[in-house]
């Protein structure tokens, strides 16, 4: 009887979907009066702006499917392993129809008379080709290549696909394709892509897939990839178009004020979007497009609860780990883990003891002067509940009339991506690194906010018994945290089988200040932190995403990926 069901299921599917490459006939025609003018051009490549994330999908999904995080009210899926083979998926049928438009533009482009005209639009369809294949690089690995429009004939539509080796080496073509065509970012307006972004989103996905390969023997493919990755960094930090956000104004709050700067007084030192020397590129936002979704409410406090694993990663300010450090004031009290650590804890998640504003609450938010004492949200924070971790990144604090309104944009690609991109490409493809390579990179990130902490260099690392891979990755790890890398790099280091099945754990509770507040005793773990979710899972096949139900049934030629039961 089951088997009938799912027979009736899938053929009813059948009737209902249409191939991931068919053309809206619309699409397909391109109305050839469109294609008149460069300004038309250009008009089709804005298009391509809408595709990006924008601050609902990060507040939503950032690193609540990996190990950093989960909603408080529903269970992840794909963090605890239980995800299955969906009926249909929008990642992977929206990117078909993303490539097929840039396509079309790249395609109508060869008939245009000046080429020099359409440069900017034509290097942004390769730009987003690129990235639209780095999605389903990324998240299903082998994909059908498509660099042509197609109609209802053309074998591409019942094609296998190519291996992901093929798909990696288009995405970087495409890129370097871009990048000779974009003009540099320094001439083009605020949320547009140029040369630039075109080399440091190669630097992305040359690192995912470089690390992707060496970490399952292919060792030779890898060293190629990483080469590149660095190779693509190294440019964009030759080009001295961008530093690290840390102006002296801010302190040690740099790091929290640049994911809520607007051009309103948003922080302490009235700085403006101008100052944010560090966005390679974001989604634009501003008084007149306001983001539109409450993400304060979303991000600050226990609506999102954080793992200890988050809390654990931050130095101490000595630059060592909590398990070596000799400057760690260990769990007996609520705020004596964040003694002496790396700043970037308390501007990204809420300590103990401390004060926040939230921007849409009835006593009004922030303004920065005498009078915000009166207008706090939470005074002298208590965590008494969830895993006693929670986050304040991305959440405004400035008076909004309300939740929705704040317009601070969204980094698509920031420059201190690029910095530990080198770092690990270098480390990676040499099995080393220089002081003078981690010098110009991982160390800017790592002193924004930490001015007074020792560098990382190869002498520091072998005096104190560290790891430099593990400290190369500490690094991202804590620096994107909340910005949704984290399942993506635990996949392509191939440590996912190690950190997903773990309890989500938080605090410890044990024989601390905690016991006094209104966690369950009973759901503890040996070390005595509290215990928000066990039973988690994870199997080789997670490694991979499923392809949907429609699009096997449409094509019998595309196969499942590994381990998953169509």
């Amino acid at each position: 009887m089951n088997k009938i069901i799912k027979t009736i299921s899938a053929a009813a599917i059948a009737l209902m979907c249409t191939s991931c490459l068919e053309l809206d006939p619309q699409a397909q025609m391109a109305d050839p009066n469109l294609w008149q003018t460069a300004k038309d051009f250009q008009s089709f490549a804005n298009l391509f702006y809408s595709w990006t994330p924008n601050m609902s999908s990060i507040a939503k999904d950032n690193d609540k499917s990996s190990d950093f995080m989960v909603d408080k009210g529903s269970m992840n899926t794909i963090s605890n392993g239980t995800n299955t083979v969906p009926n249909a998926d929008g990642n992977y049928t929206g990117s078909y129809d993303r490539i097929r438009r840039c396509n079309i533009l790249i395609e109508k482009a060869a008939d245009f008379a000046n080429q020099n005209d359409i440069a900017k639009p034509l290097g942004e369809a390769y730009f987003f080709r690129a990235y639209n294949y780095y999605t389903l690089l990324r998240l299903y690995g082998d994909a059908i290549i498509v660099t042509r429009t197609i109609d209802t004939t053309s074998p591409e539509l019942y094609a296998a696909r190519n291996d992901r080796s093929e798909v990696a080496d288009l995405i970087l073509a495409d890129l370097d394709k871009a990048a000779e065509l974009l003009p540099s970012v320094s001439s083009v307006e605020a949320g547009y892509v140029g040369t630039e972004t075109a080399m440091a989103f190669k630097a992305r996905v040359a690192l995912f897939e470089g690390t992707w390969q060496k970490f399952r023997g292919n060792d030779t493919r890898a060293k190629v990839l990483l080469d590149a990755a660095a190779k693509a960094a190294k440019s964009v930090i030759d080009s001295k178009k961008f530093a690290i956000f840390k102006p002296s104004e801010l302190g040690t709050e740099a790091y929290k004020y640049m994911f809520i700067l607007e051009d309103v007084k948003s922080n302490p030192a009235g700085l403006t979007k101008s100052a944010n020397t560090e966005y390679i590129w974001s989604r634009r936002y501003n008084d007149d497009l306001t983001i539109g979704f409450n993400i304060t409410t979303e991000c600050l406090g226990n609506a999102q609860l954080v793992s200890h694993k988050v809390a654990d990663l931050y130095l101490c300010s000595d630059g060592l780990p909590i398990e070596v450090s000799p400057l760690f004031k260990g769990y007996s009290t609520m705020d004596s883990e964040w003694q002496n650590r790396d700043s970037r804890m308390s501007n990204a998640l809420m300590r103990p003891g401390q004060s926040f504003w939230k921007g849409d609450d009835p006593n009004g938010g922030r303004d920065f002067t005498d009078a915000d004492e009166g207008r706090k949200y939470i005074s002298n924070y208590a965590p008494g509940s969830g895993t006693g971790y929670f986050g304040q990144k991305w959440a405004c604090e400035r008076k909004v009339e309300k939740g929705g309104m704040e317009s601070y944009d969204l980094p698509l690609i920031r420059y201190a991506e690029v910095l530990l991109a080198y770092a690990e490409a270098v480390y990676e493809r040499d099995g080393k690194i220089s002081d003078d390579d981690l010098n110009i990179s991982l160390n800017l990130v790592r002193k924004r906010v930490n001015p007074n902490m020792p560098n990382l260099t190869n002498a520091f690392v072998a005096a104190n018994g560290l790891n430099m891979q593990t400290e190369i990755r500490r690094e991202r790890s804590v620096e994107f945290y909340g910005e949704g890398f984290r399942l993506d790099d635990l996949r392509r280091w191939k440590t996912a089988e190690v950190e997903m099945p773990q309890d989500f754990v938080g605090v410890h509770v044990t024989g601390t200040e905690f016991a006094r507040r209104n966690f369950p005793a009973a759901r503890v773990d040996s070390e005595g932190r509290v215990i928000w979710e066990s039973g988690r899972k994870w199997a080789e096949k997670n490694y991979l995403f499923p392809l949907p139900v429609d699009q096997l049934l449409l094509n019998k030629n595309l196969k499942q990926n590994p381990g998953w039961a169509s």
